[in-house]
């Protein structure tokens, strides 16, 4: 089928396709798990499982981090072997998410020999502590020889296993951390948990500052990303090279109408779209994934996904699973879903906004202001550790979510800029000015909102805006990081801003202990407590910033405070391998020095393979694809001019527009041959230099040949382009 009729065929089929509507109506809490189906191991079924004594033995395991007992173990493997088999499962696999940035499964039958000719089910507990997977072709970054090929997966209890259906299969999944022989950590959740217990080591110690660690014995760090992703109707996406390969198009013309209206932004749902969004969440509910939200993005043929809150590891495990389901069902409904950052060009781009904050064991949100803030003495420590970690580590935030793809998005007009700053809004700033000054006194209201209409209720007004605006925003009672980008994993950017504040709280804490005493009188600890923050704010209150950050303004403001701007990858993830980012990875062990500098080296190389991977499809699509369809136009252009001068009728206007367009093609051709030059002159050598080369060579090569395609398009017979234009994929649905 050529590109052209697999563009026909989509119209067909989504003008002409039906409605699968699920079921409809409320349904009771009785029926939620009938209704939805329950495919997680969770503590509910556990507790229905075990014997009473296992089940309180993992427990202690799940909420005080203790070792598990190999004979626990055995007794969860059994309990969860029958619990899938029951389910139709037949396989298992140990669920992990390698330095790829994706997920990774081995699977292993279930089914053995019982060494008397026949089969049974099993799984030991040794089986589901641990797996052995060939670690030799994952990304290690020098930390491993291609030739030394071992690498475990350790069972992740904290985070439920689950059931993953196929159409005619069910597969245990079993979340796992994965190391090397050597115990270096070859993955996204090891550094991770590492984190969470080093932030929970420094809070714990801040909570009994202030006497408030009675019950608690962990701080957890809590998440919930926002994801934000495209739809292209699937014909539409396989007749478009580009984003088969690269994910984005590398051409395509902006069409009339993209999103100036701003009519699309939580508008009606389509009814295709509509039904595939319920199903992604009916299998996201099976799985235990709590997603709340749904709605139109601000780009047409966008939208968004989020979860509720959950515990760190769990929440960027279940993040993964929430873009691997996306992309497993859409083609159920004759789409494909596009998590790149930036896939149209001209269009906003596609984050995920990863809501972050801390709270102990005993379900205290230690992010929540309460009413009367300026009293809250022990919220403000821990804002203002969260001011100072930003501000110290603003780089590393910032290297923290570099990719190729985020770089076409940072800065934009829809994604925060390169430039990390917080945003607290008016009644925090208001605070934290009155304590740079002496002691608050007061906590500004929000009051109410009268609508002026009888029939309406008055509405309580927060006592600050919101700033879309802002890389780092507070936004009630916890802290937005909105610059994650929407294909990303949001395991290590959480692993950074993890380390980054279990670093201020322990300085907190230890100036505290210091200044307070042991055992200090209330009124010595808030003379302490506001001591220190006042040190504190007028150290770092330069990172604080509620205006515009997309302003010319604030640029120069930042440069002038000494905020660091890393415009892009290229100037950012160099920050990994600095002195100050390895000691504060390796002083709160979350990665050694051997592993900081693997992370290193995988980003930069990802980075630059990504590029050329680019550069080389555009040059095929340029080839293959529109040279030959401009050439076809160009063809009839010159025959319509001949046919008029041949008949003796004046055509200076078809002339000129002949040459024009000719010069037009010359030009792309020339540029088509000056980017597959460059693209055979690669450096060989250093992974940063090939970086810089091809940000400085490349990269300005193929902005300026999608220029003159672009303009090409919009100039090419609609029958001969063999590309589906943007208005076709964005509103045809």
């Amino acid at each position: 089928m050529s590109l052209i009729s697999a563009r026909n065929k989509a119209v067909v089929a989504a003008t002409s396709w039906k409605e699968n509507a699920n079921s409809n109506g409320a349904i009771s809490q009785e029926r939620v798990d009938a209704y939805f189906g329950c495919d997680v191991f969770s503590q509910r079924v556990m507790r229905q499982r075990l014997p009473k004594d296992v089940y309180k033995r993992l427990i202690q395991t799940l909420e005080h981090g203790e070792p598990l007992d190999p004979q626990v173990a055995d007794v969860v493997a059994a309990a969860m072997k029958d619990w899938a088999i029951e389910n139709g499962a037949t396989h298992y696999t140990h669920w992990f998410q390698p330095l790829t940035g994706l997920t990774a499964e081995k699977h292993d039958s279930l089914v053995v020999p019982d060494g008397q000719g026949g089969m049974l089910y099993a799984l030991s507990g040794s089986d589901l502590c641990q797996g052995e997977p060939d670690a030799s072709s994952f990304p290690s970054g020098g930390l491993r020889a291609t030739f030394e090929a071992r690498g475990y997966t350790a069972w992740d209890a904290t985070s439920p296993a689950f059931l993953m259906r196929g159409e005619r299969n069910v597969t245990l999944v079993i979340p796992t951390a994965f190391v090397s022989w050597t115990g270096a950590a070859l993955d996204q959740k090891t550094p991770l948990l590492r984190s969470m217990d080093a932030l929970s080591k420094q809070a714990l110690r801040v909570l009994r500052i202030f006497g408030a660690d009675r019950g608690v014995h962990r701080v957890y760090t809590t998440v919930g990303a926002e994801q934000e992703y495209f739809l292209v109707d699937r014909n539409l996406y396989y007749a478009r090279p580009d984003l088969v390969t690269c994910d984005r198009t590398l051409f395509g013309a902006r069409p009339p109408k993209g999103q100036q209206l701003e009519d699309h932004y939580f508008g009606s749902i389509p009814p295709r779209v509509m039904s595939f969004m319920a199903e992604v969440e009916k299998e996201l509910y099976r799985v235990g994934i709590p997603v709340k939200t749904r709605h139109n993005e601000v780009a047409p043929g966008q939208y968004e996904i989020a979860p509720v809150f959950e515990e760190a590891n769990v929440a960027c495990d279940h993040q993964m699973v929430i873009m691997e389901t996306l992309k497993r069902v859409a083609p159920r409904y004759g789409l494909q879903a596009i998590l790149h950052e930036k896939p149209f060009a001209g269009l906003n781009g596609s984050g995920k906004h990863n809501n972050w904050s801390m709270c102990t064991n005993t379900g205290v949100n230690l992010l929540d202001p309460q009413d009367e803030t300026h009293t809250n003495m022990q919220f403000l420590v821990f804002l203002c550790a969260v001011i100072r970690a930003v501000d110290l580590h603003a780089d590393l935030l910032r290297a923290s979510i570099a990719s190729a793809n985020n770089d076409h998005r940072l800065g934009a007009n829809e994604a925060p800029p390169a430039i990390i700053s917080i945003f607290l809004g008016d009644m925090l700033t208001d605070i934290i000015e009155q304590l740079e000054t002496g002691t608050p006194k007061r906590t500004l209201k929000g009051g109410a909102i009268d609508l002026g209409a009888r029939s309406l209720p008055q509405l309580p007004r927060h006592s600050g805006d919101r700033n879309r605006t802002s890389p780092f925003a507070f936004t009630g009672n916890k802290f937005e990081f909105r610059a994650v980008g929407a294909s990303a994993t949001s395991a290590w950017p959480n692993t950074v801003m993890n380390t980054i504040v279990a670093e201020s709280l322990d300085d907190v804490a230890t100036e505290l202990e210091r200044a307070a005493g042991s055992k200090p009188s209330e009124a010595k600890l808030m003379a302490a407590v506001r001591t220190m923050l006042r040190k504190v704010i007028k150290q770092h209150k330069r990172v604080v910033f509620n205006g515009d950050g997309y302003s010319p303004e604030w640029h120069r403001e930042a440069e002038k405070r000494g905020l660091p701007h890393l415009r892009d990858s290229v100037e950012s993830l160099p920050v990994l391998k600095n002195r100050k980012s390895i000691e504060l990875f390796t002083r709160y062990k979350v990665l050694t020095k051997q592993e900081v500098e693997s992370r290193f080296h995988i980003s930069i190389e990802k980075y630059c393979k990504q590029i050329l991977i680019e550069s080389e499809a555009m040059v095929l699509l340029g080839r293959q694809l529109i040279l030959p369809a401009v050439h076809e136009h160009q063809q009839r252009l010159a025959a319509a001019v001949a046919a008029t001068q041949s008949a003796n009728v004046d055509c200076a206007p078809q002339r000129a527009a002949l040459r024009q367009f000719v010069d037009l093609v010359n030009r792309f051709a020339s540029t088509l041959d000056d980017l597959a030059d460059a693209d055979d002159s690669q450096p060989e050598g250093d992974t940063v230099e090939h970086a810089r080369y091809l940000r400085g060579q490349v990269i300005p090569r193929m902005e300026r040949l999608r220029a003159l395609g672009d303009e090409l398009e919009l100039r090419v017979a609609a029958g001969l382009w063999p590309l589906p234009s943007y208005r076709e994929m964005l509103f045809i649905k």
